[in-house]
């Protein structure tokens, strides 16, 4: 996994990548491309959902969500599917 960032990381920690002992995964594409999503504590039928996660910087602005999903050849990482309202 790479080392990026932890989406919503406060932008002041001097250290914005992944904590020891949590578990992430690697966003792919879309708006929020690169960022690592903290996972620690999701149930497996969560993990397999993945999720529709709340930014201001895709296709419908503030308020918008870009969803996101496991990856079938690696579930480390989770493929944009597309902006939605």
């Amino acid at each position: 996994m790479t080392r990026g960032r932890v989406g919503g990381a406060d932008h002041d920690d001097p250290d914005l990548g992944p904590r020891p002992g949590r578990v992430h995964r690697e966003l792919c594409g879309g708006p929020l491309d690169g960022l690592l999503l903290d996972v620690t504590g999701w149930d497996a039928e969560a993990l397999a959902d993945g999720a529709a996660l709340s930014t201001e910087i895709g296709r419908f602005g503030p308020g918008g969500r870009a969803p996101y999903e496991p990856r079938l050849t690696d579930m480390r990482r989770w493929d944009w599917a597309g902006d939605s309202a």
